[in-house]
Parts: C-alpha cells; structure tokens; sequence
C-alpha cells in the first residue's frame, strides 16, 4: 500500500508541474463535470473504432495491404476459393432440382373446385345467359343445361383425376396456352371423341386453372448435392505452392488465391484476440487523453469545446479509415483537420494531433506501404506550421490548392527512388498515376472544404483563427465604427494601448494577433456612458463632480465591464477575446473615488471600490493590464525625460500591479515582465520624437 501511495503520489505530482501549469503561476480553465463525460464518452468511442476490428475478425483479409512479408512452409495443394465459388456461380445459373409442392398444388385444386362451382350456378341459373368461369360454345352450353346433377358429378370426378396426374408431373408457368389445352385434352380422353362438349369444357376449365402457374419449388439441398457432384467431376481449382513461395509482400493488396494460402497454412486468425484488443483499446485511450492533456498544456485556457473539437476530428478520421479500408488515403483524411486544428488553437495543437491520427492508424496503408504515411504526415507537419501563423483565408486557399500538388510530386519521387539496399523500386507496389492524381485532388477538395466550414467551427466550437481575428481587427466594423464616432477620446486611447500591448507581446513571444484584437474591444462597455469618462470630457465639464458620490462613481467604472461583455455577447465576440474586458481591471482598486470615500467616511470599506474581476489568466490580457495603466504616465511624461526615468515610471507602475496580486494568474515570469517594460519604453520612445519646426511663410509671400 505504501509503495502504491508513493507512485500516486509521483504521479499527482508530475500532473501539477508539468501538465497542469505552463508556468508555475497560471492555472488551467476548470471543466464542468458534464463536459468531462462528453469528453469521456467521446474519448471511449474513438478507442472502440479504433480496436473493434480485433473483436473476432481475420486479421487479414483479400482486398486489404498485407502487414507482412510471408512465404510458405511447406509444400501444399489448396483449393482455389475464389475460382471454386465462380465455378459453382455458372452451374447454378443452369442446374437446379424442382420438387412439387404441395402447397400450391393445393391452391390450384381450390380453383378449379371454385370453377365448377361457378359452371353449377350456369347451369341452375333461369336468368337467360350467365357469365362463367370460361367461354362456352352452343354445345357446351347445351351439354350443361341439359345434363343433369348426377352426370355433372360424374364428369366433375374425371376432370379432378386428370388435374391430380398434371399436377404429379408438375406445372411450368412458361409452357403455351396451346400445348397446355393439348395436354389437357388428351388428359380427359375418357369423356368422349375430341370435340365432345363435356371434354373440351373440362379441357377449358383446366387450362383455365392452370395457365401461368407452377406448383414446383427449387430443393436446394438436392440443388447442392448435384452441383457437387458436377464439380467433382469437372475438377476443384487448385492452387499448387511449393515451400519457401512469397505468398504476400508487406504493403501489398491480399489476393483472394493468397489469403486461401494464408488460410490453408493458419496464418489467418478469426477468434476474438482480447488480449490485442484491450491493448489497442488502451492505447487509443490513453492517446486521446494524452492529446488533452498537452493541448492543455500548451494552452491553459482550453475550453471542453476545443477538446471536444478534437476528439471529434479523430473519431471521424477513425470511422473513415474503418469504413473504407485501405483505400482510403492519409493525405486526404489527416491533412485537413491538422489544417483546422492549426488554425484554431495554434502550430503545437495541430502537431500533436497529427501524431496521435497517425499512431492511431489502424490498418495499413496500401500503394508503397509506410512511404505514403511518411509523405502524409510531413504534409501535415507543412500544414500544421503554415496554418498556424497564416493571417487570411487568402492564404489558406492557397495553401490548398499548393499543397496537393507539393504532395503529388513528393509521391512521385518517392516512387521513383530506389530505397532498399536491393534496389527494388517501391513502384512494383505503387498507385498508379491516375490514382495518384485523384488522391491529391481529393485532398485538395478537402482541404477547401475545411475553409468553408472554418467559419461554423469558429462558431460552434468557440475556435479563434488568426483570419477570425484579423476580421475582428477590422476597424470598419460596427462596434469599433461606434466606438470611434461615440467616444472618440476612448478610441484614441484604444490605438495607442494596441501599439503598447502588442509591442509587449512581441517582445515575449505571446500572441500578437489576439493581443491587438482584444486591446481594440477591452473598452466597448465606455459606449454606455462615454461623458463619463476623462478622456471623452469636453469643455472641463466632469459628470462626477455634480454627483459628488464616490461610490455611485465608482459603480459607473464597474458598468463600463459590465456594459461591456453585454455588447461582447450581443455582437457574438468569441469569448478569448471578450476575456480582455474584465481581466484588463482585474480586481484593481479606484484609487481617486476611494480617498474621496475615505475623506467622506474613514471607515469605507476598500473592497466597495474594486472591480469585480477576474484578474487576467493569460499573458495577453496581463500585457493589456499593464499598457493600460502605463499609457496616461507615458504620455503625460516631459519631452526631455529620459529613458532610464521612463522606465522607472513603468516599472513603478507594473510592481503596484504585482504587489496587487494582479498578475498571480497569468504566466508572466519576471523576465518576461522586464521584456515588457522595455518595449513600452521603446513604443513611448517612437511617440516622443521631435519634428523640426517649419517655418510658415506670410501671406503676402503667396500674393507675390
């Protein structure tokens, strides 16, 4: 138990150090307890496609690449499966036993039971003519309506006897009327000389009953007996092999004759192998926990919704490759979601979802075996890399119509080259061009697919592309349009903190795009009010000092956030970059409106005079925090002020944050916090620099 405790123990440690926290100080977005089951479940469907075909399957099967080299044991005879079945094909077309049966026989008696019921209701009728079950001439007609109820017995009888023997020898739906009136006729000799009305009506009747149906059925037990016995006698297809005979090659399409080889030697297992199952099932399993877990890693602030994204990705690309076997291509099932994985949570999450599609692949890949996996997967790794860091869909499509044909030539060459030490070229096992081509156009159509669907993920899913972003950059957009018409003095303010911060996430490496982004909308919530705030002020008239209530102030502060995510979820702003509107504050203290409550009432509480919250969980919204307090000190700095004093202003500046506990969440290490302040050094440098002071010529200077 003790050495049990101390392995758990290691192991909750290493989840603390190195998968739960990037950094020693930013924790990971909490999970409901419903969206880890969905993950659960999904993770746990991936892990059945993934293994099921263990669940009792032959391990190979004709149709599918071989997984590996074999040669025959010995030397054997065994029967040719494949030419057997064609064989017994064409002789069942042709060979068939018939019996009677005995049901139909039944029905057709029945019928012809109804037909003299129907000529006795002929003959008793006093109507005039009455319409009966066949066509009646002058003489049948007289022979009925005169004959009486004993003879019409008599002949009934007669006509019943000769229907049992044509039924004993059975009916054909395909024999002519004709020849079946004359078999009918000549069956009913006994009543008379042909002609007579009593043996051509019961001629009729028959024919009647009998024209166009069987009472015959096919036996097939005596059906299979006779067909064995043809083939035995024509000759079983063979197939001889002599010991040491390459029956299959690696990565080569199993032949029907090969597998029947296979099968005769019992390399072809077709009982349930739990032992292979469980592992598989374990090992897809854990890839997919795994794969949340460094996607986690790399990004501490992954909704359930991304992971989700993933895990679906992979049961699709799972589902695919199990429904279409081996002829389905790698480079079209694995190159597009890397491309949307990329795009929508960066270069290290694609990456590492093409390496576990690609571990979890479960059956081998036809053409030239692992060479067309390899070309798969640096393709992704392309892709991965590309989409991650692409601004535009512009961008993107053209990644996906290059792409393709990149991947076209690399197979190319890979077919062509020489790779073993035999020299035996890749090409004996190698598509053919026409496939080739369709693979690539195959992926090419599905890589824009992927684009088009981009925009729907963007919204189902919560994904925040860089194209996504760079539309939200957009300064004609209608939010921004309002902010820049409405609150001017805010929007000015908003350009120059999107200069600051994004020069603060430059100098660390952090994301310069959402960090601009974020910084164009953390103040949309001034909109409510902007009179309200200094830099919208006009005239030296301050809203504030008429209400003379620090707290009520302090409130109107608040109402910018809260105003704020309000217009984040009515424009549909995705919700990374709706975090920089709380988290820019933080829990900050309204330092003016406070000491204006505390000279009204020493005993006011501080925590009246903070904001809500939260304090900023990333290292973008912390670069914002900081740029936000440091731009009106910059800018209110002295044209002479040197840089050591400028970075003494910042770096006061950014200790109170610290000391505040403002940036305990986000990740910044204090280097990287140094980083930061030099770049807002070097940005307030750029804004301070001096114009030389042109002289304006006089107007008279113009009329000469």
């Amino acid at each position: 138990m003790k050495a049990l405790s101390a392995i758990f123990t290691s192991i909750k440690r290493l989840w603390r150090i190195w998968v739960r926290n990037e950094s020693p100080t930013r924790p990971l977005m909490k999970w409901s307890g419903t969206k880890k089951a969905g993950l659960i479940l999904t993770s746990v469907l991936v892990a059945l496609i993934s293994s099921w075909q263990w669940l009792g399957q032959p391990d190979v099967r004709p149709g599918t690449p071989a997984h590996f080299d074999s040669f025959a044991p010995i030397d054997a005879v065994v029967e040719d499966s494949e030419a057997l079945q064609q064989k017994r094909s064409d002789l069942v077309s042709r060979t068939f036993v018939q019996v009677i049966d005995d049901v139909q026989s039944s029905v057709l008696k029945k019928k012809l039971n109804q037909h003299f019921i129907e000529l006795d209701l002929v003959a008793e009728s006093s109507e005039g003519d009455r319409i009966g079950p066949v066509n009646l001439t002058k003489d049948e007609e007289s022979w009925l309506l005169t004959s009486s109820i004993e003879k019409r017995e008599l002949w009934k009888t007669k006509v019943r006897h000769a229907a049992d023997r044509m039924l004993s020898q059975g009916l054909v739906t395909t024999l002519a009327v004709d020849q079946l009136r004359q078999a009918t006729d000549l069956q009913l000799s006994n009543l008379g000389n042909p002609g007579a009305p009593s043996r051509s009506l019961g001629s009729k009747l028959l024919t009647s009953t009998f024209q166009g149906r069987t009472n015959l059925r096919t036996d097939s037990l005596r059906t299979q007996r006779v067909l064995e016995e043809l083939i035995r006698k024509q000759g079983i297809p063979i197939i001889e092999v002599t010991k040491g005979d390459l029956i299959t090659k690696k990565g080569e399409l199993i032949s029907s004759q090969a597998f029947d080889v296979l099968d005769h030697f019992g390399m072809v297992s077709r009982s349930p192998r739990p032992a292979i199952w469980l592992s598989r099932y374990c090992e897809a399993l854990l890839s997919c926990w795994v794969l949340i877990l460094i996607m986690r890693r790399e990004k501490p602030s992954l909704e359930a919704s991304h992971a989700f994204l993933s895990l679906c990705l992979l049961l699709i690309v799972q589902c695919s490759k199990v429904w279409f076997g081996a002829s389905v291509s790698p480079l079209a099932l694995i190159v597009p979601p890397t491309l949307i994985i990329s795009q929508g949570l960066g270069t290290s999450c694609g990456l590492i979802w093409l390496a576990i599609s690609s571990m979890l692949w479960p059956v081998p890949v036809s053409g030239f075996g692992d060479g067309r996996m390899i070309i798969a997967f640096a393709v992704g790794i392309v892709v991965a890399f590309q989409a991650g860091r692409l601004r535009s869909r512009t961008g993107l499509l053209q990644m996906a119509v290059f792409l393709p044909i990149g991947a076209l030539f690399a197979e190319w060459i890979l077919i062509t080259t020489k790779f073993n030490p035999q020299n035996i070229t890749w090409g004996t096992l190698a598509p053919t061009s026409e496939e080739l081509l369709s693979e690539a156009l195959l992926m090419g159509v599905l890589l824009m697919l992927a684009i088009l669907v981009l925009p729907f993920l963007e919204i189902t899913f919560g994904l925040v592309t860089r194209a996504r972003l760079m539309e939200l950059a957009d300064q004609e957009r209608p939010l921004l349009r309002r902010l820049s018409s409405e609150a001017p003095g805010t929007f000015e303010h908003t350009l120059m903190l999107c200069s600051l911060s994004e020069e603060g996430a430059r100098s660390i490496g952090a994301d310069i795009d959402l960090t601009r982004t974020g910084a164009l909308y953390h103040d949309v919530g001034k909109l409510h009010a902007p009179e309200w705030f200094i830099e919208n002020q006009r005239d030296g008239f301050n809203p504030h000092d008429e209400l003379n209530d620090p707290l009520a102030s302090a409130n109107v502060l608040q109402a910018h956030v809260d105003e704020g995510l309000k217009l984040a979820k009515k424009y549909r702003l995705p919700r990374t970059i709706a975090d920089f509107i709380p988290e820019h504050q933080g829990t900050m203290k309204m330092g003016y409106f406070f000491q204006r409550a505390k000279e009204l009432d020493p005993s006011t509480s501080e925590n009246n005079f903070r904001y809500k919250g939260p304090i900023p969980r990333s290292k973008e919204t912390a670069i914002l925090m900081l740029a936000d307090g440091c731009e009106a000190a910059l800018r209110s700095l002295e044209q002479e002020t040197t840089d050591v004093d400028a970075t003494k202003t910042v770096r006061s500046i950014v200790e109170s944050r610290q000391r505040d506990g403002q940036l305990d969440q986000s990740g910044l290490s204090r280097a990287e916090i140094e980083l930061v302040i030099r770049s807002f050094v070097r940005v307030w440098r750029r804004m301070r620099h001096r114009r030389i002071a042109y002289p304006i010529p006089s107007r008279s200077t113009f009329t000469n």
